[in-house]
């Protein structure tokens, strides 16, 4: 016999209902369809099941194709392990297609695709280099971003279109200029901003280094990227990959200025692709500017995370986008 003062309930009278009556998140019409041997993209895409990030990336593309019908900024945030998994050619043709309004960089994707363009090839063994005090000591990068800091401040344009202005003039490698976003975007005329944190890039370190044309530079690029998320309102895409922190921060920003100077920003799509979901990014990119963006009666904002790799969803999105998937509409036209 139990010692405890308290008895367990009985359950004879627990209410139940039928099965069939009940409203249910997930339906077998919604799950995966096998999409057999040698289907078209459009298909295997179609074949993904209407679940979770199934359907987020539907509506990210669907975003997408409905912005640049209607003549909306399609932005795109991206740091520096973009550029080191080898997805500058994905960008690259979505700026041929008409996918990319206007690319913001962190100083790391800069430099990175810097020097791609300039030797085909970047990231160093940072542990290696640094016991020996070589670390971010190359010098054709350190040299020539900070002499390109310095023009960009001396003629009024930003340091993105200072650097693929510089890659411009000088002969490079057919294959690493076909690599090249800076370059590639600039031929283009599609804006590229760059956003420094000083002292957190390798440049930063050149006995060149100028603290006042770096932040000149930068900060050109930045009321720039104010003006380019403004373009967004009633119907844009903010889409950032692989940053965590520098901009995440630069977009709540640039939302302040832009809704402080009128532009509502009603009816935009926010997504944050990454291998980790970080607080910054959750906050600033999804939720914070889309929440204030939500009127009743009217098309509304989102924010979408999609965790993955970027080597994958990269392509796979940029694959999408030119099938001109979804086809079916469900977004308020």
């Amino acid at each position: 016999m139990t010692v405890y003062p308290i008895q367990p309930v009985t359950l004879t009278n627990v209410r139940t209902y039928p099965l069939a009556s009940r409203q249910n998140k997930v339906n077998v019409r919604d799950f995966a369809k096998p999409p057999g041997a040698n289907v078209s993209l459009a298909k295997f895409l179609d074949s993904l099941p209407a679940i979770l990030a199934g359907n987020d990336l539907r509506d990210v593309a669907e975003a997408i194709l409905l912005a640049k019908q209607r003549g909306k900024a399609i932005l795109w945030g991206m740091g520096g392990h973009v550029i080191k998994v080898g997805l500058g050619p994905v960008i690259n043709e979505l700026i041929r297609r008409g996918f990319v309004s206007g690319i913001a960089m962190n100083g790391a994707a800069l430099v990175h695709d810097f020097e791609v363009a300039l030797s085909g090839g970047t990231s160093e063994d940072v542990s290696a280099s640094l016991k020996t005090g070589e670390f971010g000591m190359a010098t054709e990068t350190g040299l020539f971003l900070n002499q390109i800091a310095v023009t960009s401040a001396f003629h009024g344009i930003g340091y993105g279109e200072a650097t693929g202005k510089f890659l411009a003039g000088r002969k490079l490698a057919p294959e690493n200029a076909a690599a090249s976003i800076l370059l590639n975007a600039f031929k283009r005329r599609v804006p590229v901003t760059v956003h420094l944190a000083i002292g957190t890039d390798i440049p930063h370190m050149h006995p060149m280094a100028d603290g006042a044309a770096l932040g000149t530079a930068t900060h050109h690029d930045f009321r720039l990227f104010c003006a380019m998320v403004g373009k967004m309102d009633g119907g844009g895409a903010y889409l950032n990959w692989g940053s965590a922190v520098v901009l995440p921060e630069i977009f709540l920003k640039a939302v302040a200025v832009a809704r402080n100077q009128g532009v509502a920003l009603r009816n935009i799509t926010t997504a944050n692709f990454d291998f980790i979901q970080h607080y910054r990014p959750l906050q600033n990119v999804v939720r914070r500017p889309t929440e204030a963006g939500k009127q009743k009666g009217a098309a509304q904002s989102r924010g979408l995370a999609i965790t993955g790799h970027h080597e994958l969803l990269m392509p796979l999105l940029g694959a999408a986008l030119a099938a001109g998937w979804p086809k079916k509409s469900s977004r308020v036209k």
